[in-house]
């Protein structure tokens, strides 16, 4: 587990770099989009402070009403949120159950994180196609929000349709590797 900020040149930390040379390719492209997602969602999170922090100055201070910020906001976390999760995947670092890990042998645990890969993957994908849908739907009939702001719906569920692709792509890719001999090396540490 990381606690620090670790931002390497080539890959996450722990990432699993296949030998096969195909898989190697879409790993590195991955990882590479990975690290362009985490910047730019790490400064949505530092832009949804600002934003935030405008807000409470001018309604308490400047006695100004807004009514974008609460949206904005939320816009900005559902994008960083579900842009993020490829990358977090990438670092094996969504929450999961490790109970039987310790007590199963290797082979056997192996085996097990293949079928929950490939289980996580069948979802995800099921997830990111419903997540597209709801994005053409509000894409084709200009579906905004109820607020008097009223900024499109496409934009969350296109932000959220991305993220669950990125995170199924991620899911293959580790099914892949698992499947395609097990034997992978580590990225650069």
């Amino acid at each position: 587990m990381s606690h620090g900020f670790e931002f390497e040149p080539t890959a996450a930390p722990g990432t699993l770099m296949p030998k096969n040379s195909a898989l190697g390719v879409l790993a590195r492209l991955l990882n590479g989009v990975n690290r362009i997602v985490l910047t730019l969602s790490m400064l949505a999170l530092v832009l949804t402070s600002c934003v935030l922090t405008y807000s409470v100055v001018t309604r308490y201070f400047l006695k100004v009403a807004t009514d974008w910020q609460d949206e904005a906001a939320v816009f900005m976390l559902v994008g960083a949120t579900f842009m993020c999760t490829a990358y977090v995947q990438s670092l094996r670092g969504h929450v999961g159950i490790e109970a039987l890990a310790s007590i199963l042998p290797a082979r056997v645990n192996r085996i097990r994180v293949i079928g929950v890969d490939i289980a996580c993957t069948l979802f995800c994908s099921f997830f990111s196609w419903k997540s597209w849908t709801l994005f053409h739907e509000a894409w084709s009939e200009g579906q905004t929000t109820s607020s008097s702001f009223a900024p499109p719906l496409s934009i969350p569920y296109g932000m959220m349709a991305v993220g669950m692709t990125l995170l199924t792509l991620q899911l293959f890719l580790q099914s892949a590797i698992g499947l395609s001999g097990g034997e992978v090396k580590r990225g650069p540490k």
